[in-house]
Order: C-alpha cells, then sequence, then structure tokens
C-alpha cells in the first residue's frame, strides 16, 4: 500500500510542533532555575545596556508617549525604569514564565502592570499602546516575526526592536558568509545542519537561542512605518564600513515610527 501523503504531512507536522513544544519547555526551565540571579547574568548584555536603554527613554519622550508595553519584561527592570522616564505614562509588562514574574514582585519591579502572557499572542486590543518595546527576547523565539506581527498590531506610534544581529558576529569572514548565504537562502539549511536539526543553541549563559538578526525582521517593519532607524547597540571601536551597521553591530535597535498618530 502506498503512503498517503495527507498522514505524512500530519505526522511531520506533529513531530514539528513536539520539537517546538521541547524547545519552548526546556527554555522557560532554564528561566525558573536562574530566575533568582536573572539580573546579575544579564546586566550588561549589548541591549539591555543602560546607555542604550536610556536613549529608547528619550525617544519616547521625544514622542510624548502615554502608554508603553515591555514584551518579555522579565523581572520587570524595565518597567521600571520606563516608569521613572516617563513618570505620567501607563507601564505595562508581559511575560510568560512564573518564576521571572515572582522576582519581578519581590523585586518591587511592580509599579505598572504584569500579566502573564507570551509574545506570540498578546492580550489587548490593536492600537492599544502608544509605544511597544523589546529587550532581547526574539532571539529566543522559534518565530520571531510572529513576535514583531503582535508588537506591531498593538502600537499606535512607535515600535523598538533592540536585539541581536547575527550578521555582525564573528570575524569579518564569519559576517560575509553569513550574509552570502543569507541572501542566497541557504542560511536556514546550514543553520539546520550546524545545529544537528535542532534549530538552536543552548549555553549556560543564554539558555535556548536561534541564530536571529533584527534584519529578519526589518521588512515586516518597514511595512508598518513611515520611518525606520537603524542604531548599533554594540559599544567598543570597530571598523566602519557602508554596511554600518549591518556587519559591525552584534546588536541592532530598530526605531519605527508612525508619524501623525
Amino acid at each position: 500500500m502506498l503512503p498517503d501523503p495527507a498522514q505524512e504531512n500530519q505526522l511531520d507536522a506533529e513531530s514539528m510542533n513536539n520539537a517546538s513544544a521541547k524547545a519552548v519547555k526546556i527554555q522557560r526551565q532554564y528561566y525558573e532555575e536562574t530566575a533568582s540571579r536573572y539580573d546579575s547574568m544579564h546586566a550588561h548584555e549589548g541591549a539591555t545596556d543602560t546607555s542604550i536603554t536610556k536613549f529608547v527613554y528619550g525617544m519616547m519622550k521625544m514622542l510624548e508617549v502615554q502608554s508603553v508595553l515591555d514584551v518579555g519584561t522579565a523581572t520587570g527592570q524595565a518597567i521600571r525604569e520606563i516608569t521613572a522616564a516617563l513618570p505620567n505614562a501607563l507601564v505595562c509588562g508581559v511575560e510568560p514564565v512564573e518564576g521571572l514574574l515572582r522576582r519581578a514582585a519581590e523585586n518591587g519591579n511592580i509599579t505598572g502592570s504584569l500579566v502573564r502572557a507570551t509574545g506570540e499572542a498578546l492580550p489587548f486590543a490593536d492600537g492599544s499602546f502608544d509605544a511597544v518595546c523589546e529587550f532581547a527576547i526574539l532571539h529566543h523565539v522559534e518565530r520571531p516575526n510572529s513576535v514583531v506581527a503582535e508588537m506591531l498590531r498593538v502600537a499606535r506610534k512607535a515600535v523598538f526592536v533592540c536585539d541581536s544581529n547575527r550578521f555582525g558576529q564573528g570575524s569579518m569572514a564569519a559576517r560575509l558568509f553569513k550574509l552570502f548565504l543569507h541572501k542566497a537562502g541557504l542560511w536556514r539549511t546550514f543553520n539546520y545542519i550546524r545545529t544537528g536539526g535542532k534549530g538552536y543553541m543552548i549555553t549556560e549563559g543564554d539558555g535556548l537561542a536561534y541564530s536571529y538578526s533584527v534584519y529578519d525582521s526589518l521588512k515586516l517593519i518597514q511595512l508598518w512605518a513611515d520611518r525606520v532607524i537603524l542604531i548599533p547597540s554594540e559599544t567598543g571601536k570597530k571598523k566602519l564600513s557602508w554596511l554600518h551597521p549591518l556587519l559591525n553591530s552584534g546588536g541592532v535597535i530598530v526605531y519605527a515610527i508612525r508619524e501623525g498618530q
């Protein structure tokens, strides 16, 4: 008897869903176990460096933002900082990991509202917030553009994506090689092979993480925004090129604005 293609496709989909669910479980377990030391472990990451976050909050002030959503707020440190920078604004954060939410309460970072939810399914109506931001969470998501799409949906004025940029990491030869593979449509295949079919890597300092660049989400963001500004978030002197910050910064801030809102 010949195999049923429909049944095979269903089995493949179930296998992929099981693999995705396993990856989510691994990552959330990692954050549950490291919640008590989360802030010290991630204190000076490029996308969450104080000099970077102050810039983001300054842009929010310039736009006269009155409401902010922080997606993947973890222990709520960003909520505390945004509230200090914008004392009259409504500030809300979403986070799916219970241990991190408990830590946020213990740290007193609940001056705004905290909601247990995922970035892929934000429990808010369209255009609920003037500004929506994320700090270094998208490289932990298998389908980061599903989160970006939700951020754009609930935003009115601005979206800030502060995350990693694979094309600005490693030696210059490695950076050019990754860019070539991406342009040739071969990056996903290469990444699948190098991760042993998992699609992700696991490290002690960052848990489960996927290969991600903010440039993977740029087209989606550009369709929403009237203006998009790219800002390197990695500090240190580097030899610049015309491809800055694409090939010169391991982290990039995407500042997307809808004018006249």
